[in-house]
């Protein structure tokens, strides 16, 4: 599939992921719970079915799928992401104040979104492809 296309589909997952994350996140503030264990489990929330979806739609091909090392592969960019995430923007809070993190927060999102887009596409959802050495494209040939 085209970079394109990839690229497409990966922004409306992001688009559903988002809205995910923000209803379980504001529905569980409003009905039970402090903010900050509310928006780690929206986060995990739209974070699931992001993983799920991407894997099985987005990138999905002979060489890619979803199992046990993809989703330790995506755990690790999520928890990267976010670091890097919250990081920056504790930066821009501290240098601007909420106003500086209301206008810089889409574009660290942005930025994280695309290296979880090419993390996605080249690291996270491919399986090893069994090399085929001379000897054995010969054996095969006969």
């Amino acid at each position: 599939m085209t970079l394109i296309k990839h690229a497409s589909k990966y922004t409306l997952v992001g688009i559903l992921e988002w809205i995910v994350d923000y209803a379980v996140a504001l529905a569980l503030r409003t009905w039970l719970m402090p903010i900050v264990p509310a928006n780690i489990i929206g986060r995990m929330a739209g974070a699931g079915l992001g993983f799920w979806i991407n894997g099985t739609h987005t990138f999905a091909s002979d060489s890619s799928g979803i199992g046990r090392r993809q989703f330790a592969r995506y755990v690790v960019m999520w928890i990267g992401t976010t670091i890097l995430d919250t990081w920056l923007l504790r930066i821009i809070d501290h240098q601007s104040g909420l106003a500086g993190v209301a206008i810089g927060k889409p574009f660290v999102d942005f930025l994280s979104g695309t290296i979880g887009f090419f993390l996605s596409r080249h690291w996270i959802y491919k399986h090893k492809v069994p090399r085929v050495t001379v000897a054995e494209s010969a054996d095969e040939s006969t």
